[in-house]
Formats: structure tokens, sequence, C-alpha cells
């Protein structure tokens, strides 16, 4: 039914603007409405079908890191008999179409990209400082891109920024220089993208990668050992002006996490499109259920956790809004996610609640959208981790790949969104809204956030007759916990809805509902 967001005429239209430029006279983003008083417009979901600003494409993307000890994440999806992605890494994620893959986190402080192409068995293997153990770079730009090919992402390379002015990372506890300089990073963009590029040509690849957006640094503001707000500025300034050269097309993002904002937008704003912050989430206070196997104990003090925790991470998205206030540069959130103590495969998050959770910080990031561009809710892929979007069955051929509910909300919204926000006029309590357009077909992200009733409406176009209708819904019971790959139970099922717009969206319930309307 849905019809995709495109990617091409974005970044085309992103390349031709400036940080001075790119946001200028963009209307106010849209607020979460208070539903109406009385009985009969409770009842009412209601939908202003005039565009607002345009929403971005990239706001269900997803990020890669080899995670060492703590994950086999990269390791686990190769396979290291046939030189190859595994076919069931790729499947799942053709499943969950993420729009775009971020390459390299707290691991790109001291990765050195040049070890990482080539002949495979010439590749220089690297202690993954961070992570633990040894990561011997069978995975490098060629593979990163080439899974980005296979399953329709574009690709987002990280680059070493001077090891992000840490120290310890800078040189490895064997000696080893790990830190990466200006003239290394604009290498890495020539042999990506520079079609004469004789080191990747003689790597056996003619044809360019093509890499259009890349993060200068990954956290540089953490650590007292790290850069300060005004130095890192002007190295991204330096970083920024020697990458342009070795490809002007490019889109390039700045760190501007806390007090790094403003400083970063002034000395180094008209070179950057975007400003990068992280925006991780707890479990709440010391009482909170949402550690270890708490959550098992009381599913209605659970599922109040869970409804509850969007309040965090919109708090921080305001904050840099606030921050950022004055200046027409967009925000990019290039890592997002729960961090909740407990074991590493952290139960909590394989519950359906934490998928609905889930859902509503997603349609936090939507309500954001005028400023919030590039996103994400999760760690990729990997055996444990406890954020990871898709676990990965070992040992091969143990079981296919699965989603956890983060990815099931995130693949649901993906595939049913539009390319401009709505305003929401009206909508029954308990129901979490956003909605987009695409010509005239609508598209709602609905979040039941009641876990034992479902919550009848009357759906309304303003001024419009609703021609046809379908509804895409994920409702499981709660505490319901995915740990294999059963798509008869947690895909989407697609029901049609009267053309007399009467639905009833089942408790604990995420939905996509696609409308087209007569013009």
């Amino acid at each position: 039914m849905s019809k995709k967001i495109t990617r091409r005429s974005f970044i085309g239209n992103c390349s031709k603007l400036t940080a001075g430029t790119l946001l200028a006279n963009r209307p106010p983003r849209i607020s979460f409405p208070d539903p109406k008083n009385n009985y009969q417009r409770e009842k009412v979901l209601e939908i202003d079908p005039t565009p607002q600003f345009e929403i971005s494409p990239y706001l269900y993307m997803q990020f890669m890191e080899p995670l060492g000890t703590t994950d086999s994440s990269v390791d686990a999806a190769w396979d290291f008999n046939h030189d190859c992605w595994r076919q069931d890494v790729i499947d799942i994620t053709k499943e969950l179409a993420p729009t775009m893959l971020r390459w390299g986190g707290c691991f790109i402080s001291y990765y050195r990209w040049k070890e990482g192409v080539g002949p495979l068995e010439q590749r220089k293997p690297m202690i993954n400082q961070l992570w633990g153990g040894i990561y011997n770079n069978q995975v490098g730009t060629h593979e990163f891109v080439d899974f980005c090919t296979k399953t329709g992402m574009d690709p987002l390379i990280c680059i070493n920024f001077e090891s992000d002015g840490r120290k310890n990372w800078a040189i490895s506890p064997k000696g080893n220089v790990r830190s990466a300089d200006a003239k290394e990073a604009a290498e890495w963009v020539d042999y990506c993208n520079n079609p004469s590029n004789q080191t990747r040509i003689k790597h056996g690849q003619k044809k360019t990668y093509d890499v259009k957006f890349w993060q200068i640094g990954n956290e540089t503001s953490y650590g007292e050992d790290g850069m300060d707000a005004e130095t890192g500025a002007t190295k991204t300034l330096k970083f920024a002006r020697a990458m342009r050269r070795a490809d002007p097309s490019i889109q390039l993002i700045g760190w501007g996490e806390g007090n790094w904002a403003k400083k970063m937008a002034e000395i180094a704003g008209e070179e950057l499109q975007y400003l990068a912050f992280h925006n991780g989430f707890g479990p709440g206070g010391e009482d909170s259920p949402l550690r270890g196997i708490e959550y098992r104990k009381d599913w209605a003090k659970t599922w109040e956790y869970f409804m509850n925790s969007y309040k965090m991470p919109q708090s921080r998205i305001q904050e840099m809004r606030e921050r950022v206030s004055g200046f027409t540069i967009p925000l990019v959130i290039t890592e997002a996610h729960f961090f909740l103590p407990g074991r590493n495969r952290c139960e909590a998050l394989s519950t359906w609640a934490a998928g609905v959770s889930n859902a509503r910080m997603l349609n936090v990031h939507e309500r954001n959208g005028d400023l919030i561009k590039i996103a994400t809710l999760a760690d990729f892929c990997g055996t444990r981790w406890q954020n990871n979007a898709v676990i990965i069955p070992t040992p091969i051929g143990s079981g296919k790949s699965f989603m956890m509910p983060v990815a099931m909300v995130m693949a649901l919204y993906r595939k049913h969104s539009g390319q401009n926000a709505l305003k929401i006029s009206s909508f029954p309590p308990d129901l979490d809204v956003t909605a987009s357009i695409t010509e005239n077909r609508i598209f709602l992200h609905v979040v039941n956030t009641n876990r034992t009733q479902s919550i009848s409406t009357q759906l309304i176009v303003e001024e419009k007759k609703i021609a046809s209708a379908h509804a895409f819904c994920i409702a499981l019971e709660p505490d319901y916990e995915v740990f294999e790959y059963r798509p008869e139970i947690t895909n989407p099922k697609e029901s049609s809805i009267p053309q007399n717009g009467k639905w009833t969206f089942p408790k604990a319930s995420v939905s996509a509902v696609e409308i087209d309307f007569t013009p």
C-alpha cells in the first residue's frame, strides 16, 4: 500500500544548502496536542491535511560498530568461511529496511581505515581498545559499503578525529599510534568517492563507493582528557575543509552535544550540514522495574515505567533545541537507545512493552522532525548486546537472525511514512499519534499506551472524504518476549478500515495507518 520515501531528492536538496540557509523560514515543530474534553470529541482522531515541515527518511537509521568481546556484532554477521555477509543477516536487514547505516562509534577513535582495505589476507588486525579483543579488519570500507548496497541503505562513515582528544586511545597499550589527522580523513573520502583513486582501483574496485555522509568525530566532548569546545570546533573546521577538498559534494556532521553546539555552529558551521548528539535513556529511579529481571514481577508498574520513558529523550531534545536556537543548522541523533542495568541480553528490551515504548520515542523524533533529520533508536546487530535492533543466532545454522521489538516498530514506521508532517487536531486519550502525508495519502503512527483496553475512534481528515484506509498493526501481550524468528507472530497484520473511518486500536498496540482521500 505505501509509497516509499525517496532519499535522492532529500540528499540533492541538502547538497545545495548551507548551514545558514537549510532551515530558514522553517515552520514551527508539531506539538503533542491536548485532547478535546467533551465525550464525543474524545473518540475523534482528526487530521489537518495541510503539509508542514519535511520528514527526513533518515529518522529510521541504524549504526554498526565492532563491539569486541561485549558482543560479536560485526564478526557474527560476517561469514568467515565464505568471505561474505551471512544471508540471514542480509534478509532480516531488508525486512528492517533502514534508510542509512553508520560505520563507527567509540571504536572509530582508534580505527585506522587503511588497515581495513585491500586483499583480506594482507589486512592488519588491531586491538579493540574499548570493547576488548582483537578486530581482524576482515570487514572494512568495501565490505561495509557492499552491505549497504545489498540492503538498500545509504552509508554514513564516522572518521577518526584525532582519537577525539583521548590520549589513552591515541596510543595503544602496545605502543601503536591510533590517532588520525585531517589528511587521513581526506584520503578516506578520496578513496571512496574519487573516480580516479588509484589505490581503490588497485584493490579491484573501479566504481566509486559514493559515500555522501561523513561524521567528524564521535562523543568528542565526553571524558576529562578530551578536547574543549573551541579546540574541537577549530579542528573540525580544519577536517571539514580537507575532506571537502577531496569531494565538495559530501554532507558533513560535526559533534555538537551540550555546550559544544553553539561553539561548533559559530566556528565550523559554514562547512557543516548537521550537528550530532547522542540520546541515551535509562530505567528511572532505584525503584524502577527496568533493572535485571525485576520487570517480570509487576507488569502494571513495568508498563507505567516503559510508557513514561519517552520523557527523558524528549527533554534532552528540547534542551538541544534551546542550545541551537538562533542557528539554522539541523540536528542528528547518531546514537540513541535504552541503557538498562542487568545482563548483557537485558531481557526487558526483548518484551513487546519495550517495543511500544520505543514507538513513543519514534513519535517524539517525528514531532521534532523540523530540526532532527537523522536519528536512530538502537545499535544495529549482534548476539547479546542489550540494545540491538537485530539478534544474530550463533553458531551459523542454529537459527535465523530476528528483529528485536525496537526494530519491529522501526520497520513498521519506515515502511509506512510520508514526506511531510501533519498536525493532529484532536485524538482520543491514551493514543500517541503522529501524521505525515505524500500527495493524497496520509500516514498515521498510532501507539495505544493503554495496557488493558482497546481504543475505539473515528478517523477524520479535515474537509476531505476518505476513499480508502488500511491499518498495519502489531498487537502482542506486553510480556511477550521475542527470542527467535517468528514472523507469523511478530509481523504487522494488515486490515481494511471501513470508509466511515471508524476503527479500534487494540490494547498495547503499535499501528501504521494509511488513508487515501479524495482531493
